[in-house]
């Protein structure tokens, strides 16, 4: 199991521009593992999370620029990903293109909305909310740069 400290030295000597960035380290919400191999493979280049939900965790908004570290199920490093592109849109104009960049299952807009309906009813659940289509999403693409 690599360490998150490694993973992020082995980028930083491949690409010794990034020394100076800074990264957070987290999981895609469900099914981690298949999530960052999609992204490693080239299939998943965007992913959408609650607005609402940022204020409530006290995270920071994504934004352009920012690195992460993808992790698996287990919290072990997968790749580094740079955001290239932030949009908050309500859930009911989520496009068919950012549905078929997420990279999951047919990549249709239904299969992304039958999906992300579940995930996002039961998060909100968690905080005693209840989703509804005009909920605020962040909409994030982003390009894998190391795994």
């Amino acid at each position: 199991m690599m360490n998150i400290n490694v993973f992020w030295e082995k980028f930083v000597e491949k690409y010794p521009e990034y020394q100076s960035y800074t990264y957070t380290a987290w999981q895609f919400g469900v099914d981690a593992t298949h999530l960052a191999n999609l992204v490693i493979q080239g299939k998943k280049t965007a992913t959408t999370s609650a607005y609402a939900l940022y204020a409530i965790d006290a995270e920071p908004l994504p934004k352009v620029g920012d690195l992460s570290i993808v992790l698996n199920e287990t919290n072990e490093p997968m790749c580094i990903i740079k955001t290239t592109r932030v949009e908050k849109v309500p859930y009911r104009e989520v496009t068919a293109l950012h549905a078929f960049l997420e990279g999951e299952g047919d990549r249709t807009l239904n299969y992304w909305k039958d999906a992300h309906e579940k995930f996002f009813k039961e998060e909100f659940q968690k905080y005693g909310l209840v989703f509804n289509e005009h909920e605020l999403m962040i909409c994030e693409t982003f390009e894998c740069l190391f795994h």
